[in-house]
Order: structure tokens, then sequence, then C-alpha cells
């Protein structure tokens, strides 16, 4: 990679003291600003920015002091993303260290594995430097944490000018101005520095005004409570924010620390970070499977509830994948890993859910809008209130002065700008928690709207495994026919190859010794078994060998679902054998909670009508058959003009044109590799009845939404009437703010417990 191919690839930092969406807001519109910047993405939840460069890409160095000017901390070091297909980057950004807090910060909880790096600060932060990974640091109480010390502190010096105040009345209201000015300091440093960088209208800002004027007006006291109440506001903000994060930070916990590394016939035990595709573990019984790896020995069954959410623990074989984090339940299992630590299951989730919640929805971008111009504006009533009674009716200066400054506080609009992506982050963590993946607040959002889904049939609606369900002798017995058959297909991998190879052993029948085995151009093999020249084929292919019985007998298995096979000799046919891919066993219940959220399911299929048809009857689903990739896109684009927003459910390789076309793309199950890279969403189980749990999902998130913003706006309207009207006062106003920015964080949290069955969440 050149150095301008770097130069121009996205800036990863980690950035501490982030807790709220006002944060974000402020580091995103300073960073806007300097030359070379394309886009800035915030995620306040993993403590990390990402800077896209536009043409000329900008000074790594200007951006780091820009964020520092606004009062957060970053470890020394920018470095560009690495390019893709780099395993051990994951928008993590592990080369910058472990994200600490820093000042007001709450403790970042990104999975740092860089260990070597986590010393590489350039400032002190004024405590010990543990690493990210630390369980010490994530539960770190609140009294430690940069915004507790400054509560205490706060506090403190409002008891204690309190006290003086009582024991001292000649001292007057000098002992509250003392401890005002105090602990404005951190807030002022804030202010200014944001100030510098062109925004003037920050909470900080604002609270800096409201306090210097309830000084200037003589109400000191006033001002020292609502300072410390401010501290108190940004502490539960901390608090609350820590409580989202270990939603997501709890993922990293389910890989274990350790490993059983197999070599030369010994185990020893290694750190499951260190381990290497081609590697080979023991996992015990009861044991978390440390790595994503394939089973070369031994069969157990795997409990993958804390990957997919799926609850009925699984019977695994050897030749079956496992994913990191799963349990081992009943047996000993050697596993081959299959992919590094920083690329394995929960690490590409963990990745997934932070930059799905870096991801703004439409609705959340609209508040960040509205927002903007919503403090102005109040700054502005809140000085017409200052100057228009006392200039046009004589009214009493420090009254309105007074009410001036309360509405200042009102200004803040931190319940409000939180309300949208608190609910988004915690939606896309319960999500995560059940195995529904969704990639950013725009896709949660446009789910819910959905009006038609349309899926795919193989491996969708159906278990994408072909079974034999018929062996029908014409010439030769049963077991006869299934011995000829299997020795033909002995050596393709075709899907009813596969299905007729295990039919025989299961069915505790060898194969038949073959050779000069040769494809006949798509029609079916031929090829030399036990002696005899014989082939196996479609019934179209064998049609003029067939009697009437016998194309009775291929019409009926036809109309059932199911793909008939013809195995014949010269002299005739021996034969028949049906492969049917089964509905999947939740798929009727699937489909029907659908229906009754008020969506339309289609299936659109590549397979022959007669197939598609008959599992359309079997499902009670609309079908339309034998179908190219590109009449699929073309169907979904005729019923989005027909019926509003479309989903399309498919394997995320075979359908993409449709996918692309829809709405929301949704991949299901077998394929996690191509689930998460592709489609908008991906269900990690192999469950139709997820898809509905996701539309479930997205409509209890944006009621969520609806909630909050009617909680952070109601207040703002009750508390800006009662201020004017000279009810309520500045520490009520403050606390009103803090007690809505609450309340609308604990009401998103919610939503890491919301029922998507069809008991709740609609």
């Amino acid at each position: 990679m050149t150095a301008s191919t770097a130069a121009r690839e996205d800036l990863r930092l980690a950035v501490e003291g982030m807790d709220c969406p006002s944060c974000a807001l402020k580091i995103e519109t300073a960073l806007g600003r300097l030359p070379g910047v394309a886009a800035v993405a915030v995620d306040v939840g993993g403590g990390r920015v990402r800077v896209t460069p536009g043409a000329e890409p900008p000074d790594p160095d200007a951006v780091v002091r820009t964020i520092r000017a606004l009062g957060y901390a970053v470890p020394r070091g920018v470095a560009p993303r690495p390019p893709a297909g780099r395993p051990h980057d994951h928008g993590h950004d592990h080369a910058h260290g472990d994200c600490r807090e820093h000042g007001h910060g709450a403790p970042d909880h990104g999975h740092d594995h860089a260990h070597a790096h986590a010393h590489a600060h350039d400032h002190d932060h004024g405590h010990d430097h543990e690493h990210g990974d630390d369980p010490a640091d994530r539960g770190r109480p609140w009294w430690r944490t940069g915004r507790g010390r400054l509560v205490l502190a706060s506090g403190v010096l409002l008891a204690a000018a309190i006290a003086l105040s009582l024991a001292a009345p000649a001292l007057g209201p000098w002992p509250f101005v003392a401890a005002t000015l105090v602990a404005l300091v951190p807030v002022a440093r804030r202010a200014f520095g944001a100030a510098s960088l062109g925004q003037v209208f920050t909470i900080e800002m604002l609270m800096m005004v409201a306090a210097g004027g309830a000084l200037a007006i003589g109400a000191a006291e006033e001002a020292a409570v609502v300072v410390f109440l401010f501290a108190v506001g940004e502490l539960l903000e901390g608090v609350a924010a820590q409580k989202a994060r270990r939603s997501i930070a709890a993922l990293a916990d389910l890989t274990p620390k350790t490993a059983q590394l197999v070599e030369d016939g010994r185990t020893r035990e290694v750190p499951a970070e260190t381990l290497l595709p081609g590697q080979t573990v023991l996992v015990r019984p009861g044991d978390r499977v440390p790595c994503d790896g394939r089973i070369v020995a031994g069969g157990s069954a795997i409990d993958e509830s804390p990957v997919n959410g799926e609850s009925v623990p699984r019977f695994k074989d050897a030749g079956e994948s496992v994913a990191a984090g799963t349990i081992n339940i009943t047996a000993a299992l050697h596993v081959v890993v299959t992919r590094a630590a920083a690329d394995n299951t929960i690490a590409r989730i963990i990745r997934l859910v932070e930059d799905a919640q870096a991801a703004k929805a439409p609705v959340q971008r609209f508040i960040d809008r509205f927002s903007r111009v919503y403090m102005p504006a109040i700054v502005l009533v809140a000085l017409l209130v200052a100057l228009v009674p006392p200039v046009a009716a004589g009214e009493p200066w420090e009254v309105w002065v007074y009410r001036a400054l309360a509405l200042l506080l009102i200004a803040c609009p931190c319940a409000l700008v939180i309300s949208t992506p608190a609910a988004v982050a915690a939606g896309l963590s319960a999500g995560a928690r059940r195995g529904l993946l969704v990639k950013g607040g725009a896709t949660l959002e446009n789910i819910g709207r959905l009006r038609t889904i349309a899926f795919d049939k193989t491996g969708t609606l159906t278990n994408g495994r072909p079974l034999v369900t018929d062996v029908v002798p014409i010439s030769a017995p049963p077991d006869e026919v299934l011995a000829l058959a299997a020795g033909l297909e002995a050596g393709s991998s075709h899907p009813i190859a596969r299905a007729i190879l295990r039919h025989a052993e299961d069915a505790g029948v060898t194969p038949a010794p073959a050779s000069d085995v040769a494809a006949m151009a798509g029609r079916g093999l031929r090829g030399t078994v036990a002696g005899r020249t014989l082939t196996i084929s479609d019934p179209r292919t064998a049609e003029a060998i067939l009697d009437g019985s016998a194309r009775d007998a291929v019409r009926a298995m036809e109309e059932q679902g199911k793909t008939v096979a013809v195995l014949a000799a010269p002299e005739g046919p021996l034969g028949l054998l049906a492969v049917r891919d089964e509905p999947r066993a939740d798929a009727r219940e699937g489909l029907a909670r659908l229906r009754r959220l008020g969506i339309r399911p289609v299936m659109l299929t590549g397979d022959n009508a007669r197939t598609g048809q008959a599992v359309g009857r079997d499902l009670g689903i609309e079908v339309q058959a034998e179908l190219l990739p590109e009449d699929k896109a073309r169907i979904v684009a005729g019923l989005q003009a027909q019926g509003g927003p479309v989903g399309k459910v498919g394997d995320g390789i075979n359908d993409a044109p449709a996918l692309a076309a829809a709405d929301v793309g949704i991949a299901m199950g077998a394929g996690t590799d191509v689930a998460i890279e592709t489609a908008d969403a991906a269900l990690l189980h192999n469950r139709v009845g997820g898809v509905a749990e996701l539309v479930r999902l997205s409509r209890a998130t944006m009621a969520n939404v609806r909630t909050n913003v009617a909680v952070a706006l109601g207040s703002k309207a009750v508390f800006l009437v009662t201020t004017v009207l000279g009810l309520t006062g500045m520490w009520i106003a403050v606390l009103a703010d803090t007690g809505a920015t609450v309340l609308v964080t604990l009401n998103a949290l919610r939503l890491l417990s919301v029922r998507l069955d069809d008991g709740g969440g609609r």
C-alpha cells in the first residue's frame, strides 16, 4: 500500500469522555469544518470516531488537536484503517490503546487487544492504565470516575458553603460564589474550547452563562445548586451510558480467555486470542468454544444461544462448524481453528453492532438538525424575556433576567438529543443478543415499515438440505436401486447426490463400485456400476423409456414438491428416487406471524413451478416460480410500486440483485459470513420466525423513540411556560432537564428485555 493510498483511508480514533449524543454533535461539527474532512462518524457507545478524508486528506494531528480542544482525550497516535482484508482490524481501532475515562468521561468498553499499545498516551489521566478488557475497569464505581469525582467535589463545596453561611452570616454570599466558581472551572474549560472552534451554543456555555448571570444578579446560592445539579446530571448520563455499553461489552466476554491447544498429541493452555487457523483445540464438556472452527473428532450437543439466541441445543458431528462463544454440552471435541480471534463470529458481531450504532437513523438525523436550531432559538427567546418586559413595561430587571437565565438552562437539549440514539442503540443490542443483526439505525427504522416480504425458497423457507423421501422399484429391488444410484453419485457434490449418499448410509446400504462416471451435459450422470452401464437423470431425459405407471408415479411425486431421478440400464428403468427439500419446522408459523403484523409474505423461487406450488400450498404462501435472479429483482420492484416498502429474505449470494433492489435485504442463517458482510440485516439462526422478530424489534424501537421525544419535548414545553410565568426557577429547570435525560435513557434500556413474540413488541 502506498503512502498516498494510506493517507486517504479512514482515520479511526479512540476518544475518551463521550457519553451522550451532544458530545457526538460537537465533535462532528468541529471536525467537519477541518480541511480535507469528507465525513465524520461518531460511535458514542464504543468511544470511537471515524474520519473519512476527501480528495486531499486532513492533517491527523489537526484532527486530534480539535478533539482535545473540545475537552475529550485521544490516546497518542492516529493510524489509517488497514487495507481491506487485513484480519486484525474490525473497526475497533486496536492500535490506539485502551479507552480510558478522562475528566468527566465514563470508561470506554472497547475491546482492545493491542495491549502493547495500552500505555501510549501523551497525557496523564490521573489514574492507573488498566487494560481495556479488565473487568475492574468496566465495573469501576461511579465515585472513582471523573464525573463522580466532580460531583463529590461540587457537593463538598456546596455543603461547605452552606455550613459557612450558617456559621458566619457576615460572609454573605461569598461562600456560594466561591463554590460556584470552583465547580465551574471544568465546565468553562470545555465551553471555551468549543467556542474557540466556532461552537458557541453548547450545553457547557449555556451553563456557564446561566451560573455567571445568577452570580451577577445576586442569586449565588441558586447558582451553586445549579452547578451541582448539572454535575449530577452529567454523572447520571455517564452511568446510564455505561449500562448501555455493557450490553455490547458483554458480547466480548462470551469468548473464553484461554484455550486447550493440541500439539503433538499433548494439550496445553494458551490465550484464546493467540489461536491461528489450522491449529487444533480440545473443547471439553461444559467449555465455551474458544474459536470459530470445524469439528474434526467427536460429536456433541452445542448450545448456540449465546450467539444466535437459539434456545434448543443442536447436536454437531465431525465436519460441522462451530462458532466462538457457543457452549459444548455433552462430549469432548477436537476442533480445528478456521479463523483468528480478531475475525471470529463474536468479533464480527461486535464490529457490526458498533458500526451500526454509529450509523444514524433518519429520525435521529432529523432530531440532530432540529436540536441545532432549537438551542439558538431558545437563547433568542431568553434574550427577549430578559429585555422586553423591563424595557417595554418597566418591569424589574432582576426578575426577568433571572427568568431568562432559567430559560437558558431549559435550552440544554440533552434529553432531546439522546432520545433517539439511546433507543436505537438499545434496539440494535437487543437484536444482536437474539441473533438478529441490523446494519444501522436507518435499516432498523425501515424494517418496521415493510408491507411485503419476499422469501427465497431453498435454504430460506426450506432447510436447504434435500432428503430422499421415496425409493420406487421398477425392475430392481429398492436396496439394489439405492446401492447402484449411490455408486453413480459417489463422486458428485450435487445436493441430490449428497442426499442419496446420506440415505444409503442411514439405510446401511453400501454404494456399488463405479467407474468411468461422466456428466451428461446437465442431464445427469452415466457410468459403469457393478459391470453395468447405468444412467441417472431427470424424468424429462428418461421419458422415452418410462411406461404409463412410471410416468404417473413421477407426476404424483412432483405434485408433492419432490424432485425425481430415474435410474436406468440399457434395457430400461430400474427405479425412481425422489428427493425433497423439506420446509423449515417454523416456516408456517413464522409466515403466520408476519401476516398478524399486517405484512404480506410471498415466495420467489427459481425451482420448477410444480415443486414451488407444492411448497407454497404446504406453507400457505403465494408463489412465483421458475425465476432467474433478474426476474426476482424485477418482481421486487413491481411489489414496491404496488404496495409500499418491500423486504427480501435470501441467502445473501444467489439473490444479490433482489436483495439490492429491496428496501431491506435480510440474509438468513447458514451463510453467516455472507450474512454479516452483505445484506442490510441478518439472522444468525435458521428460523423464519426471526423475520417477524425483526419487524417487532423495529416497531418497538420506533415506539420507544416516539415516547422519548414526547417526554423530552413535553418537559421542555412545560418548563418553558412555567419559567416565563415565574412558577419555576433555575434549579428546577436543571433538575427537570436531568430528570428527562435519565427517563429517556432508562426507557430506551427497556428495549434490552423487550418481548419479540406475539405477546409484545408490536
